[in-house]
Parts: structure tokens; sequence; C-alpha cells
């Protein structure tokens, strides 16, 4: 029995419709913040219903997990593309230092920290994840374990744990220092100290 053509327009009109949904939601997001967020705004300018808002996205903070989602999945994808050529400990996180600025970047910083907010918010509408859900993070340990094994990194180093302190050092500059020019200081001697504290002695 084959799939009926109406069913599958309806599917891409909805998704379509989503689509312009989360475009005109982070827009808003970028100008007023989530809190602030007129939904009112949202539905206008994507030219739909206001209750098509919620079928979509039950609360604003489901947008940003959305979009959570999403950026992960191109930092990433970004990651894996740096990872086919030869890279060493310190080049490894000096680019993962980069990927995280390239993405508060594209959100804008009053985004970037809502989405940073809800990632560690304990009423996060989602509860059940664990690190492994977070390719990124499984990138980073995999490829600590990976200078372990070649002798790069010390055979008693955490990959998880050092994986995680250095993206939350990363992630904590970010969100809570506004001069560029000690932001990059304290991000180059962050990698400088996480790749000090995995080295061989």
């Amino acid at each position: 029995m084959t799939t009926p053509v109406k069913a599958t327009s309806r599917d891409t009109r909805r998704l379509q419709t989503r689509q312009r949904i989360l475009g005109a939601a982070i827009a808003e997001f970028k100008r007023s913040g989530m809190a602030a967020a007129d939904v009112g705004a949202i539905v206008a300018s994507a030219g739909v219903a206001h209750g098509t808002f919620f079928f979509h996205f039950p609360t604003k903070e489901h947008v940003l997990l959305e979009l959570e989602a999403r950026e992960e999945a191109r930092l990433a994808a970004e990651f894996a593309r740096f990872l086919k050529d030869p890279h060493d400990l310190a080049t490894t996180l000096a680019r993962v230092k980069e990927l995280v600025i390239s993405v508060e970047d594209r959100l804008g910083s009053l985004l970037f920290k809502d989405v940073l907010a809800l990632h560690f918010s304990p009423s996060r509408p989602r509860h059940d994840e664990v690190w492994t859900d977070h390719p990124v993070i499984v990138q980073l340990v995999e490829e600590i374990d990976r200078a372990r094994e070649h002798g790069e990194a010390h055979p008693d180093v955490d990959a998880f744990c050092s994986a995680v302190f250095f993206l939350l050092g990363v992630y904590g500059v970010l969100s809570t220092t506004s001069s560029q020019a000690a932001r990059d200081t304290m991000l180059t001697e962050l990698v400088a100290t996480a790749v000090r504290s995995l080295e061989v002695r």
C-alpha cells in the first residue's frame, strides 16, 4: 500500500510551517532574549495562528532545545571535518574553542547565553539525556583517549572529565566576560592550561 500524496504534502507543509516559526522565534529571541520574546510577534512574522506556535513548540524553551540540537549537530560536523586532518591535542582544543565561539557569533551574545542557561537549567524540559547524547563531548572524549593511547596525554587522565571541564571553561568565559581582549587572553590561557594538565610529565 502506497502512502497517499496528500499525507506527504501535509507533512511537507507542516515542516515548512515549523521552519518558519523557528526562524521567526530565533530572530525575536536575538532581539529581545527568550524571556522577553513576544509570541505574538513571532506568529505574526511567521504568518501563522497563535495556537500553531504551541502546536509545534509547547513552550519557548522548546524552541531553544531545537536550536541547541541543530547548533550542536553543525558544530560536531565541523569538528569531524577538522579531525580528518593531522592534529595534536593543543590544536584540537583550540579548534573546539573556535567552534564554540562561532556558535556565539552565529546566535549573538544574548541568544547564546539563553541557550547555555537552558542547557544547564534544572527545569530543562528534557531530563533523560546522558553525555553520549552530545556528539561534541563524545568526539572530544575520543580525542583525549587517542592522545592518551599515543603517549601525548598522561595515562591516568580521565578523558570524560577533562573534556567536560574544558567545555565548561569555554562556556564560562564566553558567558561572563564582555571585554574582547580579556576573553581572548582567558581562552588562550584556558587552552594552554588544559594542555599542560593533560600532558605526560
